[in-house]
């Protein structure tokens, strides 16, 4: 059997990716869920697996080349083919592929933004049906931090990532900055989009900020999943915190940004643009030392919510080797505790697939 390998769609914005190099070469042999190259995105790093086994028999793109989501990468054979096999496939899948990429890149989704209590708030809706989940970013972050997993976990049901206040294309103005305050953004949200009862999933401070909506409003949340959370703990890293609220270049800003992964190589030079860019809007520097002082001054949580987990069917995933907030932190909650051996902070970008399975497993899991 012949198969295509092709530029996969990693979250609704990546129209196109760049080849890093071949991990693999002609005649190597690849199995299923093997990583066979890396592309770097305007977003991320990252290797595509392939989705199935075989030999690599034809390399198709070359390093450093720029393809299109779809593009073709290679080819791997299951079995035996001839080159004039392989050369038919080639050509049948080129002469049919820019219409059809064209036609996908028309039809996505984006993001919406609407003004509620006179704050604007940009959110994204993928899925339909059943219990809905809201997906809360960290401190800096945006709703681009769940781009390999909305996605994913949409394919279920309805599915919700918001720009928390003072974050990506929301209104960047907080009164104190603290965790009610947040919690409230999502809990009018929540209110505009008619939603009664929603599944809550936070990363890092959007965990902190689902355990605050579930202690306000215990009757709304039908489930926790907590990602490296902080509200559980103590300790953080508060030289993390401080260096990137405070670095003004990309010089100052890549050694906090690399503090979030286990492979520093996956902060790349488009990653800190886009994130200096951001810093550099009206109000944005403001609003992450209000969000640092209210929360972590000093470099301690000032927040102990653990008394609210398991109060709802509770999942918490964590890094083993997280430089920000320490997975023991996991250790002894009411809860179903996923310690991820070996990665960092950004969990659910780097480990994507497995969190989203065990994600996915979870929710289906409950009534």
């Amino acid at each position: 059997m012949i198969h295509t390998l092709t530029m996969p769609k990693w979250g609704l914005s990546m129209t196109e990716g760049r080849i890093d190099v071949w991990l693999k070469q002609p005649g190597d042999r690849v199995e299923k869920g093997e990583e066979v190259l890396d592309v770097e995105t305007d977003k991320l790093s990252s290797s595509v697996e392939a989705p199935f086994s075989g030999v690599l028999r034809r390399v198709l793109a070359l390093s450093d080349e720029t393809l299109p989501v779809g593009a073709l990468l290679g080819i791997v054979v299951e079995g035996e083919a001839t080159e004039e096999e392989i050369d038919a496939v080639i050509d049948s899948f080129n002469a049919g592929f820019v219409s059809s990429s064209a036609e996908t890149e028309a039809s996505g989704p984006s993001a919406q933004k609407v003004e509620i209590g006179g704050r604007l708030l940009r959110y994204l809706e993928l899925g339909e049906g059943g219990t809905p989940l809201v997906l809360i970013h960290g401190f800096g972050g945006d709703l681009n931090n769940w781009l390999f997993n909305q996605p994913v976990l949409a394919a279920e049901r309805r599915v919700i990532a918001l720009d928390l206040p003072g974050h990506g294309e929301s209104g960047k103005q907080l009164r104190s900055g603290d965790a009610e305050e947040l919690s409230l953004a999502v809990l009018a949200l929540l209110d505009h989009l008619r939603l009664d009862r929603v599944h809550l999933a936070g990363h890092s401070m959007g965990g902190l900020v689902a355990l605050t909506v579930a202690d306000q409003a215990p009757a709304r949340v039908a489930s926790l999943t907590l990602i490296a959370s902080a509200g559980l703990g103590q300790e953080i890293n508060g030289d993390y915190l401080q260096g990137f609220a405070d670095a003004s270049n990309r010089n100052a800003l890549k050694p906090p940004l690399t503090q979030l992964f286990s492979d520093p190589a996956l902060v790349t030079r488009q990653m800190l643009e886009d994130m200096l860019k951001f810093k550099r809007l009206e109000g944005v520097d403001k609003a992450l030392q209000q969000l640092n002082t209210a929360l972590f001054e000093g470099g301690r949580q000032k927040l102990d919510l653990r008394h609210r987990v398991g109060r709802q069917p509770s999942l918490v995933i964590w890094g083993s080797d997280d430089a920000i907030i320490p997975a023991r932190h996991a250790e002894g909650l009411d809860a179903q505790v996923e310690i991820l051996p070996g990665q960092g902070h950004m969990v659910q970008l780097e480990a994507a697939e497995r969190v989203n399975q065990v994600m996915a497993a979870f929710l289906k899991s409950q009534p």
